[in-house]
């Protein structure tokens, strides 16, 4: 298994993309509609990109989606509940992205870990921007 949607109850918690996923271009996994996108940049030696730039387009976005990209060490994402039951647990290593789409959701570091994480913005504090449940 190379890309992963979590689901619960059909609502999309989370996309994963395991560091074994091998693409011959650039693919993004996520939906057209997704308010945050993830995929893979891939391409054969000698590719350039022409110089661009994006347009700027206001957008209105109501969510808050998180990408973590373990550089090194593990982890495991907890989904949960209404009532914090655990419904979904997955375990993220070294060179495995998770894009957080929503839900309730916690972690537990396995071993010394370093994650790249980005998330729209702005991100103002965890006090305004953060529910704990």
């Amino acid at each position: 298994m190379s890309y992963k949607k979590i689901l619960y109850k059909k609502k999309l918690l989370a996309e994963v993309i395991y560091s074994r996923t091998n693409v011959q271009t650039t693919k993004f996994f996520s939906s057209k509609e997704s308010s945050f996108q993830i995929g893979l940049f891939a391409h054969n030696k000698g590719f350039e990109e022409a110089p661009h730039y994006h347009k700027r387009i206001l957008r209105k976005i109501t969510d808050t989606q998180q990408v973590l990209f373990v550089q090194r060490g593990e982890i495991e994402i907890y989904f949960h509940n209404k009532v914090k039951r655990i419904v979904k647990k997955l375990r993220i290593k070294k060179g495995d992205a998770i894009k957080i789409v929503s839900g309730v959701h916690s972690l537990k570091v396995l071993k010394k870990t370093q994650c790249l994480t980005v998330k729209q913005g702005p991100f103002i504090s965890d006090k305004e921007d953060k529910v704990d449940v």
